[in-house]
């Protein structure tokens, strides 16, 4: 009995190493686990998230922009020394100075969107304190003050920018999903890739054995006369061609591991083994369908908007910069001074401000005139380009539709290729050695062979490209019908 306990514990652990030796050493991956991965941990992918948290702060500080904002400032300052002192009758002449200045100053402001102009509400208070023989202490308070300053026929850029940032920001958003998609996509070219390679090291390998087998054959027909000393020669050509090919193979095997695993963020050097599914879905896409959900949803769309709405914007800045420009600020409050805080604050005295300032251009050589113009021409430009990139839009997401619907018909087709040049080539293998066929319908028959699970496999590879491009021109998922999103607010943490 212990002997048989003894046995049965040799017999786990060996098939427990062997296990995580497999594991460690080896990687089977479908299709979709290849997508889930690279969603998950592609470069591509980080680098969108980095990109969408910054288009999300960006457009926090945009938002910030028309809200109120609270200030305290202070400024205090120390000064002995000799200044020059303007006396009451306007002479001025050298004085010692020592005083030190304390102040505080609470500002509220808002930016007014309509106008452009910024309204702030302020209280402020200082303390003057002089030291030497005079020695003195003194207040100013200005319990409230109202300001108002605006730029009139000048640039108003939170006009602009409430059309164009949320736009930006919705582009962000949608670019990311798109993003995730194109992952998607680039993960199949490469996952599909290493699939090819391992096709052909696959049909090198067994190639090679057929070759091997034929040649060996073919010496002993050779010996008795029964075949030429030409297609023996054929023959063994044959074969070391096969072997440069598998050694080739084995070569293209490596390369795509490689590439496919660091796309995956795969640290550890093993290998990967690719199954290929042969199911895809079955699906039809209606391409008016199609082509009104990505004109809803693709951020190619909403740029366009933005693009148009930025040229129209730089057309109002080069007019507000060519033309008369004029400055208004106006302040209007009460202030008091005082040798204590509350005689500062008592009987407050108004006190009202106004500036104008306007600067009107008399002779610039047709300077703001030529930038206007220039502005202009570039808006008209980026309108002609907006209707083109429309256009062009409009009919890749068409001929991509198109292209899409065939690809399921195409698989089916192309794996009924792939069976019957299959068992036509096990057919003329034993007709060549019955004697019944010759060596080129022999190599005509492994070239259909090859060719045809070759082509097995790129069919595949162009069904789920096209899949997964048709989702990120739309931004939905057209096997489950349903929108595609994201939890925006994971990605900002």
């Amino acid at each position: 009995m212990k002997r048989l306990l003894y046995l049965f514990i040799i017999l786990l652990y060996s098939f427990t190493a062997t296990a995580q030796e497999g594991n460690n050493g080896k990687m089977s991956l479908t299709v979709i686990q290849t997508i889930e991965m690279a969603r998950k941990q592609s470069p591509d992918v980080l680098v969108a998230r980095h990109n969408f948290r910054s288009s999300y702060w960006s457009y926090c500080y945009y938002k910030a922009n028309y809200l109120p904002s609270l200030t305290f400032n202070s400024t205090p300052n120390f000064d002995h020394s000799i200044n020059v002192v303007t006396l009451s009758d306007g002479s001025s002449q050298y004085a010692e100075q020592n005083q030190l200045v304390v102040d505080g100053n609470l500002s509220l402001s808002q930016n007014i969107t309509f106008t452009g102009g910024t309204l702030s509400l302020r209280s402020s208070i200082q303390r003057l304190d002089l030291f030497g023989d005079n020695e003195k202490t003194s207040y100013r308070t200005n319990p409230i003050t109202v300001t108002y300053e605006q730029s009139l026929f000048g640039y108003n850029g939170l006009k602009w920018d409430k059309k164009i940032q949320p736009l930006r920001f919705e582009a962000a958003k949608k670019s990311y999903i798109e993003t995730l998609e194109l992952v998607s996509a680039r993960a199949v070219s490469r996952f599909f890739n290493l699939a090819s390679a391992q096709t052909n090291l696959e049909i090198a390998r067994t190639n090679y054995a057929n070759a091997d087998t034929l040649y060996t054959f073919a010496k002993g027909r050779y010996d008795i006369g029964t075949i030429t000393e030409n297609e023996m020669l054929q023959l063994e050509i044959n074969k070391l061609n096969e072997e440069t090919n598998m050694m080739n193979a084995q070569i293209d095997v490596d390369n795509s591991t490689h590439e496919l695993r660091s796309y995956l963020g795969i640290q550890e050097a093993i290998d990967i083994e690719v199954l290929v599914d042969e199911n895809v879905p079955q699906l039809i896409i209606d391409q008016n369908m199609a082509l009104q959900l990505a004109i809803e949803n693709s951020p190619d769309i909403i740029n366009m908007q933005r693009r148009k709405y930025e040229s129209e914007s730089s057309v109002s800045s080069a007019k507000a910069n060519a033309g008369l420009k004029a400055d208004i600020y106006a302040q209007l409050g009460l202030t008091q001074t005082g040798e204590k805080i509350s005689t500062a604050y008592k009987d407050p005295l108004n006190q009202q401000y106004v500036q104008i300032g306007i600067r009107l251009p008399i002779l610039d050589w047709g300077r703001g005139k030529g930038q206007v113009r220039v502005a202009q021409s570039n808006r008209d430009m980026v309108f002609e380009q907006v209707e083109q990139d429309r256009t062009n839009f409009e009919y890749n997401i068409t001929k991509t539709v198109k292209q899409f619907n065939l690809q399921s018909n195409k698989v089916n087709v192309a794996s009924k290729t792939n069976q019957t040049a299959q068992r036509r080539n096990d057919v003329a293998r034993r007709l060549y050695i019955l004697g019944k066929s010759t060596i080129l319908d022999l190599n005509s028959s492994i070239a259909e062979k090859d060719a045809a699970k070759r082509n097995y496999i790129n069919t595949l590879y162009n069904y789920w490209y096209l899949y997964y491009a048709l989702q990120s021109m739309t931004l939905y998922n057209f096997e489950k019908n349903i929108p595609l999103t994201e939890d925006y607010d994971l990605l900002i943490k």
